[in-house]
């Protein structure tokens, strides 16, 4: 019945995905069936957590946290887990030796519970690389299939789009960072409200990303190319809304893409994909 105990682990993770982000779902449902699961389970550790050091304000944080941490590496040595989001995240992990990439990870949730600023490029490049690049990196080993030499000709693709999407997070999310949670995440933001020019070398450091993440993506194997693909074309498009929101507007409401828009990008995007554009 282990077997059974694994399935309903690997859908709890798949629920926790579309509960939180419709954009990410419906890409992964252009995945390949074989590896939706992997993503799916990855999914809900990274959000689990996040939702620690980014919701739960009113509880103990950092005892969450290190208690999180401590049944991830429980998992990890016996192979099994009774909460089912680490259940269906170790055997993934053991599956595509993600290990290296989980430390970096959670590295940069613990940075959130003490620290507001990120004064140096250096110090936020890190954490980007921590809380969205090693996610990329775990679902390209994925998405290859622990293919040593695809994997790494794409990892500096994959790791361009974790941080395009990241900082996208960060730019949509600026009003909620800094009055919720006391955050700023961007170096060159050292007052507010954000003025034009600021806004501007934000977006243009995120165009560069997007461009070069695509050329990786059209790289990447028939089973994933339009899940990817897709949640790609949904990120640019918050982008460029936000590229023609004020930043007065950007500080004083959440800019989001429309459920009818999002299911206009599939459809182009769809198309795109069966014309071979991608």
């Amino acid at each position: 019945m282990k077997a059974l105990f694994d399935s309903t682990s690997y859908q709890c993770s798949q629920l926790i995905t579309k509960s939180y982000s419709t954009s990410f779902s419906m890409g992964i449902l252009l995945f390949k069936p074989t590896i939706r699961p992997a993503i799916y389970a990855i999914y809900g550790f990274v959000r689990y957590a996040d939702e620690i050091v980014d919701t739960f304000m009113d509880y103990p944080q950092k005892i969450l946290l290190n208690e999180f941490e401590e049944e991830y590496h429980k998992s990890l040595d016996r192979k099994i887990s009774l909460n089912p989001i680490l259940n269906a995240f170790q055997e993934v992990v053991h599956r595509y030796d993600l290990q290296p990439f989980v430390k970096d990870f959670l590295k940069s949730m613990r940075r959130d519970l003490s620290q507001t600023t990120y004064a140096s490029q250096q110090d936020y490049e890190a954490y980007i690389y921590g809380s969205a690049d090693v996610v990329g990196l775990m679902c390209l080993r994925v998405f290859v299939n622990n293919d040593e030499e695809k994997y790494q000709e794409l990892k500096p693709y994959a790791m361009k789009l974790g941080s395009a999407f990241q900082k996208v997070n960060f730019l949509r999310d600026l009003k909620d960072d800094i009055e919720g949670l006391d955050r700023s995440y961007f170096p060159n933001l050292t007052s507010f409200p954000m003025d034009a020019q600021t806004k501007q070398d934000i977006i243009l450091d995120i165009e560069n990303d997007f461009e070069e993440a695509l050329i990786g993506i059209k790289k990447l194997p028939l089973e994933s190319k339009m899940g990817v693909y897709l949640a790609y074309k949904y990120y640019l498009k918050l982008l460029h809304k936000l590229k023609a929101t004020t930043s007065e507007q950007i500080m004083n409401e959440r800019i989001r893409v429309s459920n009818p828009t999002k299911i206009l990008i599939l459809m182009r995007a769809y198309t795109k994909y069966s014309l071979r554009l991608v």
